[in-house]
């Protein structure tokens, strides 16, 4: 019979009793010199006890392998430990940067860089440069923070462009997004309703409105594609917020740009004849006119227009007076009629004196052109 196990230095407050039948083959394990206190008690191992079968006390405790199956149910509980599901989500961004999902998440702060995103657990950024600036056609001019401030709170679609666990960079991009969405439903040729969104040395940036009434994506009428006059400065012919109508002209889908004309939507002035460039009160003349003076310079041009290939003969023309003077400078016009059986006009003009000139040439219009304007950077 054990009627208490206590001492000085070991457990002081555990008593054991069993009073029925002692047997041999009860056995108590502690760990001794352990003084028992709240805080001891919870870092120390835990005391283990084991008993051999006897019937009854079988009875009472269950059978020895259910009792020493706390090991077990120790390690199970540590498997189930729920994991950071800031690790899953990493992993989740990674999928969808390699898919090119597009994920709908919450804007929820913004900084001077960019604006937040919530996803999942995670918070990515996403940079103004990659915002769509299309969204704020319909806005006024206004400090990106101020509009940034107003987006907190909305939803806005991105595709993820940089997920970097290490760093702890999550890159989101919405321009990347409405890429994906919208510019399978424009191609080249269209013409296109647009809303000037800024303007920069080289061109104007023009937003494109689509058929659900929002601006989508964005292209660039570069300074060569604005008119067929000579513009220097952008400025001079757009302002911000101008509606346009634009013809699509190219698009690069791996770079997801989009090059649009303004002057392509009208016939080029250069194309012409002389009927149409002689005024109603103007004079022509057929072959050269004694009194009228050789256009200066014509000469040289004429040469240099032999020494292009597929122009064989350069003849002079009809000459005429115009109205007004167009130019003082001596300028090449084209025909607006194509080439027929080899034979092409040109039309010579400074101040009010124009000319023809005749060229046996194997070239189309295009072709023509190209062949002028090299000659006009070749003549002083």
């Amino acid at each position: 019979m054990i009627s208490s196990l206590c001492s000085t230095g070991t457990l002081s407050s555990l008593s054991l009793r069993v009073t029925d039948n002692p047997s041999p083959s009860l056995s108590i394990v502690f760990v001794p010199h352990l003084r028992f206190s709240p805080f001891a008690a919870a870092a120390a191992a835990p005391l283990s006890v084991s008993f051999h079968r006897h019937s009854r006390l079988a009875g009472r405790l269950g059978p020895a392998e259910d009792v020493s199956a706390s090991d077990d149910a120790t390690s199970k509980t540590d498997e189930e430990v729920p994991q950071d599901p800031r690790l899953a989500d990493w992993e989740t961004a990674r999928s969808f940067k390699e898919a090119g999902s597009i994920f709908e998440g919450t804007i929820v702060g913004f900084n001077n860089g960019g604006l937040l995103i919530r996803f999942y657990s995670l918070l990515g950024f996403l940079p103004y440069t990659l915002l769509n600036q299309a969204r704020f056609c319909k806005d006024s001019p206004r400090p990106i923070l101020q509009r940034a401030k107003d987006l907190v709170g909305s939803t806005v679609s991105v595709k993820v462009v940089e997920a970097n666990e290490e760093r702890r960079s999550l890159i989101l991009s919405e321009k990347d997004a409405n890429w994906s969405r919208y510019s399978s439903k424009i191609e080249v040729g269209s013409v296109i309703d647009g809303r000037v969104d800024s303007i920069e040395d080289y061109g104007a940036f023009v937003s494109l409105l689509f058929p659900d009434g929002e601006y989508h994506l964005t292209g660039l009428v570069h300074i060569s594609e604005a008119s067929w006059d000579i513009v220097q400065d952008a400025r001079n012919l757009f302002a911000e917020g101008d509606d346009v109508k634009v013809k699509v002209i190219n698009i690069d889908r791996e770079k997801q740009r989009i090059s649009l004309s303004i002057k392509q939507l009208e016939k080029d002035p250069l194309y012409n004849t002389l009927d149409k460039v002689i005024t109603e009160e103007g004079e022509v003349s057929t072959g050269l006119d004694a009194n009228m003076e050789p256009l200066p310079g014509l000469d040289s041009i004429c040469q240099e227009l032999l020494k292009e290939q597929g122009i064989t003969d350069v003849q002079l023309g009809r000459q005429g007076l115009e109205k007004r003077a167009v130019s003082q400078d001596l300028e090449l016009w084209l025909s607006s009629a194509p080439v027929k059986d080899k034979q092409f006009t040109l039309l010579a003009r400074a101040g009010r004196q124009v000319q023809e000139v005749y060229l046996t040439t194997t070239l189309e219009q295009d072709d023509i052109k190209k062949a002028v304007q090299r000659i006009l950077e070749r003549v002083p």
